[in-house]
């Protein structure tokens, strides 16, 4: 049995706590903060409740796997997973909306069609079979082993297939998510749908590589479901589940260093200076005391931004039938983009603002009342004014019409708040990892150059995002329990 120090109780964290716990080992997780779940927290006024991170959840089957491989109670005991359907209502620019259901090709394609014209759904629909193609090449070397040695081949070869051209008559290979809009879709609001996608996960779509095409994949493929609760629900049920494990936290515990002895951690150092001894420890990729023997070949993504999130107590009950999740995209694509991801970041004018608007008591002090939460791509660091506020509120009127007239208060969530709770600078959110760009959007490996010292979580392999992170705890427990062959689920 090893001493395992678990350094951050976010989701990644905690997943690999539990299976490590589980395997006989001694874990004590480390949280700086008085709670756990990281970026996955809730905020709560007046009766009425609010998730501040992810909103929904993608590949529920990550956590359905840590469930059932943890104990015998599955997932869908613990919480309540609800498929929201539709999968999301999409509002473009020239005013044209389109509700598209939850992984369902033909209801998809039948819905453009119907919103955009014939054959819009076609293009969309052929789009989905080459980004299924993409996610197949990718899946296993992305998502489920270890990072590769050999991570070069991930980095160099785009996995996105060649598309005949009639006019050409050739193929040819999109390099990026935008070259896939312009020569694929060949319609604004297609675009946008596809770009909305990096854009949700804090990528510039005209440099994001062609292989960004698995995100709307995913999507399509296995459904976007709620927690009912909300989501913080999630991170409730897996701490609950480490300490069903015997998982020992210590809250308010902030780790400062590791100690290492002849090429090997021995522990961790806490901010009072006291060392707590360990066989193995696993650590936030982005914490700024790893040493430098630590660092991995494969640098950590730099450059993304962060995410403005405005909090809406409404009067008046939720309309029947509304969309639970409703992206507004920008009137003015290439100016948000250049705001976000250009020389000198700023504010986008009218930004891409997406609108959830959950259809769940709990949340609500009663239902003459809405919680509705507003969430928008902002730079790392910023710092939104109550202008900037507004901006997003007006945008997002055209997805809820008398919006403001019906607001009882808000609450701001600012990249301030996203770096308080995860620590990362300037608020920063982590990316997926993704093949191609030359390596830049994977993320290091998880073991490293120290002796028993793995990284786990958003900022190391395979990257941000929910299922990402239980991916990562996955991967960890699995070099730790069997060993650096560790080659990932069969």
């Amino acid at each position: 049995m090893a001493r395992i120090a678990v350094v951050g109780a976010g989701t990644g964290a905690l997943a690999g706590a539990a299976r490590l716990a589980v395997a006989g080992h001694r874990v004590v997780v480390y949280e700086r903060a008085e709670t756990y779940g990281g970026a996955v927290r809730r905020f709560e006024r007046d009766g009425f409740g609010f998730d501040t991170g992810p909103g929904l959840l993608p590949l529920p089957a990550v956590w359905r796997d840590l469930f059932v491989k943890t104990g015998k109670e599955p997932l869908e005991s613990c919480v309540e997973l609800v498929q929201v359907d539709p999968s999301a209502r999409h509002v473009f620019a020239d005013g044209t909306g389109v509700s598209l259901p939850n992984a369902s090709r033909a209801g998809v394609v039948s819905a453009l069609d119907d919103a955009l014209g014939a054959g819009a759904g076609q293009r969309w629909g052929d789009f989905l079979v080459r980004a299924r193609e993409a996610w197949d090449r990718t899946r296993r070397p992305l998502l489920e082993e270890p990072l590769w040695p050999d991570w070069r081949v991930l980095a160099e070869r785009e996995p996105y297939p060649a598309v005949p051209h009639k006019r050409l008559l050739r193929t040819r290979r999109a390099g990026t998510l935008a070259e896939v809009a312009a020569w694929e879709l060949r319609d604004p609001r297609l675009a946008a749908l596809l770009e909305g996608h990096a854009l949700a996960y804090g990528l510039d779509p005209r440099t994001a590589p062609a292989s960004a095409a698995v995100l709307p994949y995913m999507e399509h493929a296995f459904g976007m479901w709620y927690v009912r609760g909300g989501m913080r629900e999630l991170a409730r049920a897996v701490y609950e589940r480490c300490l069903a494990r015997r998982v020992t936290f210590r809250f308010g515990a902030e780790v400062t260093g590791v100690v290492e002895k002849d090429g090997a951690v021995t522990g961790v150092e806490l901010a009072g200076g006291e060392a707590e001894e360990a066989d193995f420890v696993l650590a936030p990729g982005n914490a700024p005391w790893l040493p430098a023997r630590a660092a991995a070949e494969v640098p950590p993504q730099r450059g993304l931004p962060s995410r403005l999130t405005v909090l809406l107590a409404l009067r008046g009950a939720r309309p029947e039938g509304a969309a639970h999740r409703t992206v507004v995209h920008t009137e003015d694509r290439d100016a948000e983009l250049e705001s976000l991801f250009g020389t000198a970041p700023a504010a986008p004018a009218r930004p891409t603002v997406t609108v959830l608007r959950p259809d769940d008591p709990a949340l609500v002090p009663d239902s003459g009342h809405e919680a509705v939460t507003l969430s928008a791509v902002v730079p790392a660091g910023a710092e939104p004014d109550e202008a900037w506020v507004a901006g997003v509120i007006a945008v997002a009127e055209r997805a809820v019409p008398g919006l403001r007239g019906r607001i009882l208060w808000h609450e701001v969530r600012t990249p301030a708040d996203v770096a308080a709770e995860t620590g990362a600078a300037g608020g920063a959110v982590p990316a997926p990892a993704l093949a191609a760009a030359d390596g830049r959007l994977l993320h290091p490996g998880n073991g490293t150059g120290l002796s028993g010292l793995f990284t786990v979580g958003g900022w190391s392999h395979p990257g941000g995002g929910l299922p990402h992170a239980g991916m990562s705890g996955a991967l960890v427990a699995g070099l730790i329990v069997e060993g650096p062959e560790f080659r990932g689920s069969q």
